[in-house]
């Protein structure tokens, strides 16, 4: 039991570290490598937050805020003239993520801090104690997951987004103001990437570079889901399993690598990996 819980709550961490990643990739067609900085910022919200003794659930629709509102410049101001050329953006979105992580180091310094669990202990699940922060993530990530299910099946917004996805051109035809899905889109990406970022906060320290490891794993589930959720939600259970088993029993470093190599094998055998799975 305790190890399908690992399971379970690491796959639920993956997706809602991807989910806001994926958005930006499945519109623009672009892999923002200053996500791991938005997930930075997120978790320095949830610090910022409890330094000035806001509840930490409080910290999480700042973190969100943060994020949106950081994504809406960066998107304006730097993204957007480069919609037509990709590789200059991805270009562009690294060197941003080094630079906002510069300017928190200015800002907050490289010393590592922490944030405080708003839930302690653990709670019984079938015979097992298990950390009840950890099962809360679970309910948070499936929670992300409805939300960006409605939001993208069930309203005007999602229509649009997807008449993008599959083709933008005939959309523009059809009147869509496909510039203004791309900057919503990368708005509310960049707020989810905020938003993980408060998440895992109490299960791990706050410093300049805590995104980093997170975004290599993101990329490489992004890469293998293309531009669906559910491709995502599968992509988590099947890497985070093989994660959490090869951790486990073999090695933890060989577990580090797990999702990168499982990745590069499943793109290998499947160039759409899991889109049309």
């Amino acid at each position: 039991m305790p190890l399908l819980l690992d399971i379970l709550t690491t796959s639920a961490i993956l997706y809602a570290v991807a989910a806001g990643l994926l958005l930006i990739f499945g519109v623009m067609k672009i892999i923002n490598f200053a996500h791991g900085a938005f997930l930075t910022l997120g978790g320095y919200a949830s610090l910022v937050g409890s330094q000035l003794g806001l509840p930490y659930w409080a910290a999480l629709p700042l973190a969100l805020a943060v994020g949106a509102l950081a994504g809406m410049l960066i998107e304006w101001l730097i993204v957007r003239p480069l919609y037509s050329r990709p590789l200059d953006a991805i270009l562009a979105t690294w060197g941003l993520g080094i630079i906002i992580g510069q300017l928190i180091t200015l800002a907050f310094g490289r010393e590592v801090k922490f944030v405080a669990s708003p839930v302690q202990g653990t709670v019984d699940v079938f015979g097992t104690d298990y950390s009840a922060y950890r099962l809360l993530l679970v309910l948070a990530a499936a929670a992300i997951g409805i939300t960006m299910a409605f939001l993208l099946t069930r309203t005007r917004f999602g229509l649009v987004t997807r008449a993008v996805i599959m083709n933008e051109q005939l959309s523009r035809g059809l009147g869509i103001n496909s510039s203004l899905v791309r900057f919503v889109s990368f708005s509310i990406g960049a707020g989810l990437g905020s938003l993980a970022g408060a998440l895992i906060t109490p299960l791990s320290s706050v410093d300049p570079n805590m995104g980093i490891p997170w975004l290599v794993n993101a990329f490489m589930l992004v890469m293998v889901s293309g531009s669906s959720m559910a491709s995502l939600l599968i992509a988590t259970l099947l890497f985070g399993a093989a994660q959490v088993l090869i951790s486990t029993f073999i090695s933890p470093i060989l577990g580090g690598l797990a999702i990168v190599v499982l990745a590069a094998v499943t793109l290998r055998i499947r160039p759409k990996g899991f889109s049309n799975a």
